[in-house]
């Protein structure tokens, strides 16, 4: 697809918002075509989903009600066809964003927006793969030594729940990107954040159990955890940053 030639910056308003209306329109086509895909593929993508809580014996899953199975079927084919348009949305949305920009911003958004991404996945492959196994043993047999009981789990609330938990570790893993975004803008240092260890940590904990899905400590910690180190990673990439721009503001001096 070729990228919008008009430079935004010399559009008049309503210019701007027929583009904009475009941009939503192709991708709302966009995300109801991967919708569609998302249909065919929505019992695999569910299986997948479903793989941590099907490897705990003694666990089924149950509908409660007739309109369970269509709903839950059309709820993760939007997911499946959200993830299908991301990459064509994003590029139309950039296209429309891009010629407003100038040399230097589009630079931070070629780096910003890679990693965003990149961190956005490993959070969700994270809880995927190392905090659901834990939390949902966790989770359906707490307490079961006092009542014996069978856990039953819906297919909605199931779903409804991992999704919950994956898009917070997600969210939450963008912290590297928002503290090195205030250290380039000079919002923040990395002496400042080194000098707060323990009030940031605090925070850290305060904000896991805020946002977590689950209230249980286990799944607080291990949020709170990897929170914790991604806080200590800015701090040494916050000094590469820095070290960086005195050597560029160096060069300029010296030119």
């Amino acid at each position: 697809m070729r990228r919008r030639k008009t430079p935004n910056a010399e559009m008049p308003l309503l210019e701007h918002l027929k583009e904009l209306r475009k941009v939503f329109i192709i991708s709302a086509y966009a995300i109801a075509f991967g919708t569609v895909v998302g249909w065919v593929l929505s019992d695999y993508a569910y299986a997948f989903l479903a793989e941590p809580i099907q490897g705990i014996n003694e666990v089924s899953f149950i509908t409660t009600t007739p309109m369970e199975p269509i709903l839950v079927k059309l709820k993760i084919s939007l997911v499946v066809g959200l993830v299908i348009a991301f990459p064509f949305v994003i590029w139309q949305f950039w296209s429309f964003v891009l010629p407003a920009l100038k040399q230097h911003e589009k630079k931070y958004i070629y780096i910003i927006v890679p990693w965003s991404v990149l961190l956005f996945l490993g959070g969700v492959a994270f809880s995927f793969y190392m905090v659901l196994p834990v939390g949902l043993k966790f989770l359906l047999f707490a307490g079961g030594e006092a009542v014996d009981s069978t856990p039953f789990v819906t297919k909605s609330s199931y779903l409804n729940f991992i999704l919950t938990f994956m898009v917070s570790f997600g969210l939450v893993f963008q912290l590297p990107i928002v503290l090195l975004l205030l250290i380039k803008l000079e919002y923040l240092s990395p002496k400042t954040l080194a000098k707060h260890r323990k009030w940031a940590f605090f925070l850290i904990l305060v904000i896991a159990v805020l946002i977590s899905p689950t209230p249980d400590l286990v799944t607080q910690f291990l949020m709170a955890g990897p929170m914790y180190l991604l806080y200590e990673a800015s701090i040494w990439l916050g000094y590469l940053v820095l070290k960086s721009k005195k050597k560029k503001l160096a060069k300029e001096g010296e030119g």
